[in-house]
């Protein structure tokens, strides 16, 4: 949604690598400075608590949020072509694993794959998604890490001399910045080392009303996810949010090329979060997320500058979303 400001389609949980204590006062922190910007603004991270996770499975298979069962759908049909681009007895390293839907679609076709390192900010979710693809995969070396993929981190040794291929699906990368994107893979690139290989999933520019749909369904899933950042802060962080009182708004920036969500106002209004109080006006918004969408010539642009050589690009029929095969050279 990260870290993941938007939709990344294998839903984080909330960070469990912080003491109690220490999670909630960044939490407060971060609401208090985002709240007291000129466009306030809270972090998508703090959508994930365990009803927030609920509602975003529950997102992805709605009709309208097409980027889930697209991208699986790529790589169910192009997995092979997928898996022959990677090299042979490799580590492949998932950054920002969650559930493990789509790294299996894609391990039906590593037949020779010498260990998978899922990379999760959240050490029990890590632990029960890494425990459950054992049991079912008791061949594959499973090694987790528990990290923020936006901060450097160390690979495990026992991976020294494997080549390495990074996996980072669901469009997460859509939900950072262009210039953060770009940093972030060039992260990747130092974390997997020279010689390394990137399968990533882009969502793609298309009409603006598929796109608004996607992210202002008629059920109106996606609006009580949003909402519920607010009863997260009503129960964490003693707020006062009247939840009545704002309302789900998910626009398309052509400009910026660019899903935003927000919170808005209904009316004029005094909010208390713990010992602050904050004012909204009328239509007064909260931004929550954002989420680029780019073209293939976009995205490879934004790839090379960051230092990787794009190799293969898969889509779907309809030209929905995007697979890219990258190589650090």
């Amino acid at each position: 949604m990260t870290i993941k400001p938007t939709f990344p389609d294998a839903a984080p949980v909330a960070l469990d690598t912080a003491a109690p204590e220490t999670a909630a006062l960044a939490f407060l922190d971060d609401v208090r400075a985002g709240l007291s910007r000129p466009q306030k603004a809270l972090s998508p991270k703090y959508f994930y608590d365990a009803a927030g996770s609920d509602l975003f499975e529950a997102i992805t298979r709605l009709p309208e949020y097409y980027p889930t069962r697209t991208e699986i759908g790529i790589l169910d049909r192009s997995g092979p072509e997928i898996a022959a681009l990677l090299p042979a007895h490799a580590a492949l390293v998932e950054f920002g694993s969650g559930s493990t839907v789509k790294l299996r679609r894609l391990l039906e076709h590593l037949d020779t794959l010498a260990a998978y390192v899922p990379v999760d900010v959240s050490g029990t979710f890590l632990k029960s998604q890494a425990e459950a693809l054992k049991a079912d995969l008791p061949q594959l070396r499973v090694e987790p890490v528990v990290a923020d993929f936006t901060r450097d981190f160390d690979l495990p040794q026992s991976l020294d001399g494997l080549p390495r291929a990074g996996f980072f699906p669901g469009s997460t990368i859509g939900n950072f910045e262009p210039a953060e994107a770009e940093g972030l893979l060039r992260r990747f690139g130092r974390i997997l080392g020279e010689g390394a290989h990137m399968i990533v999933g882009v969502d793609l520019v298309k009409d603006t009303a598929t796109l608004e749909r996607a992210y202002d369904d008629a059920a109106g899933v996606t609006a009580a996810f949003n909402l519920n950042l607010l009863t997260r802060i009503n129960r964490e962080l003693a707020g006062r949010f009247d939840l009545d009182a704002f309302t789900h708004r998910a626009v398309f920036d052509p400009s910026a090329s660019r899903i935003e969500m927000h919170l808005v106002s209904r009316n004029a209004q005094d909010v208390r979060v713990g010992s602050d109080t904050f004012a909204f006006a009328e239509g007064e918004t909260i931004h929550t997320e954002s989420s680029y969408k780019y073209t293939v010539a976009t995205f490879q642009a934004l790839a090379e500058r960051a230092g990787w050589t794009w190799l293969k690009v898969w889509t779907d029929p309809q030209g929905l979303f995007s697979v890219h095969a990258l190589r650090l050279d």
